[in-house]
């Protein structure tokens, strides 16, 4: 498995079987797209879940490295990490809430 991709499966807590919802139509992704490009070269600083996004075949064709889809793809990601920032957040402060009411 690819760095890249099991940074994202990390994060989002998925495994390799698992159905993962392509960011933009919700489909089967298949590819992980680097928001920013990694370069010819292959540079791993790209590799960091901000950068990282699920994608199916199509939508990867369709809006992936493609300038005039660039600023949809970020909005589309950042959406998702705000969501499970928020769900991590509710998590995190129902379980404190919980376990100070314990006798």
């Amino acid at each position: 498995m690819k760095k890249h991709t099991a940074i994202y499966l990390n994060y989002f807590g998925y495994d390799t079987t698992d159905f993962i919802p392509c960011e933009v139509c919700g489909s089967q992704a298949v590819d992980i797209h680097h928001l920013e490009c990694r370069g010819m070269g292959g540079s791993k600083t790209k590799d960091v879940i901000e950068n990282l996004q699920a994608l199916c075949r199509n939508c990867h064709i369709t809006y992936g490295d493609k300038k005039q889809h660039k600023d949809f793809l970020i909005i589309t990601h950042q959406i998702k990490m705000n969501i499970i920032y928020r769900d991590w957040e509710t998590d995190r402060k129902s379980t404190r809430l919980n376990s100070s009411h314990r006798l």
